[in-house]
């Protein structure tokens, strides 16, 4: 009787899953319209009052996207003052809803990548998988890893898309 060989095993393709880099934290939003004179106008004695008096201590820790949900224009110098005040109490704070925020987490997550531990190597981009990486995330593995890998694939190692091969 033959042995059964795995010929995937034996291949050295390393597989990278990007779901391992994934922002698993909560996200919140600031929203500046609730401070907002008719939730139109912008005062900025009020609104530097209600900054100064809101309790900060409900971002501790937390990630954290600063919007206005209003259709209303809002000097950049308000976005500005939110930040100083979530700053030292956020984990992470950025301009832009949830999704957004969460996909500036992920390209740094990735962006922290040592590449070099694939240098010269068959990677296959992991396809499938729970939580939905994104296009984005794709791009960006791809824009990070195809100046050092001998070859990267998408999908499984049983079942791969060559996407690009050193020549």
């Amino acid at each position: 009787m033959e042995e059964i060989v795995n010929k995937v095993a034996q291949s050295g393709i390393i597989t990278l899953d990007l779901e391992d880099y994934y922002p698993a934290e909560e996200i919140v939003e600031f929203d500046l319209k609730q401070y907002l004179f008719m939730e139109m106008i912008l005062k900025e004695k009020d609104f530097r009052a209600a900054l100064q008096g809101l309790d900060w201590e409900q971002y501790r820790n937390k990630n954290v996207g600063i919007i206005c949900s209003a259709d209303a224009v809002i000097p950049f110098w308000a976005y500005m003052l939110v930040m100083t005040y979530l700053e030292p109490v956020a984990n992470f704070a950025a301009f832009g809803d949830k999704k957004h925020v969460h996909q500036v987490q992920f390209m740094k997550r990735l962006a922290n990548i040592d590449v070099n531990e694939y240098s010269d190597k068959r990677v296959v981009i992991k396809g499938c998988g729970d939580k939905g990486a994104g296009e984005a995330a794709y791009v960006e593995i791809t824009r990070l890893l195809r100046p050092v890998v001998k070859s990267l694939m998408y999908g499984e190692p049983c079942s791969t898309v060559p996407i690009y091969k050193k020549k």
